[in-house]
């Protein structure tokens, strides 16, 4: 998809849509990549961070008997990839949500 056609289906998109009904589940003790299954990545200055994740609090209902939330936030610093990040914000963090069934 274009980005013009992108940026026009977003717009017809309506308001406030709950998100948890349409997040697929991750099997319990799956094995492998999770690339391409429902998941939501956030980085950014904490205070980004925590911006947009007040607009998903109706995914903490998918923390339950069923279903949990695999949530991480950690800091953006590059230890252990040996990698610079020249575009990252000053204290950038990245969090990762996925919902994955209980085992």
């Amino acid at each position: 998809m274009k980005k013009d056609e992108a940026l026009q289906h977003w717009r017809e998109l309506p308001e406030s849509q709950m998100i948890l009904p349409y997040f697929t589940p991750i099997q319990a003790k799956a094995k492998g990549s999770t690339y391409g299954a429902c998941g939501i990545r956030i980085d950014g200055n904490p205070q980004f961070v925590d911006a947009v994740l007040s607009r998903l609090k109706d995914l903490m209902q998918g923390e339950n008997r069923i279903t949990r939330l695999a949530l991480a936030r950690n800091a953006v610093d590059g230890k252990g990839v040996n990698k610079t990040f020249s575009n990252a914000e000053s204290n950038a963090e990245c969090c990762y949500i996925r919902l994955h069934m209980r085992g």
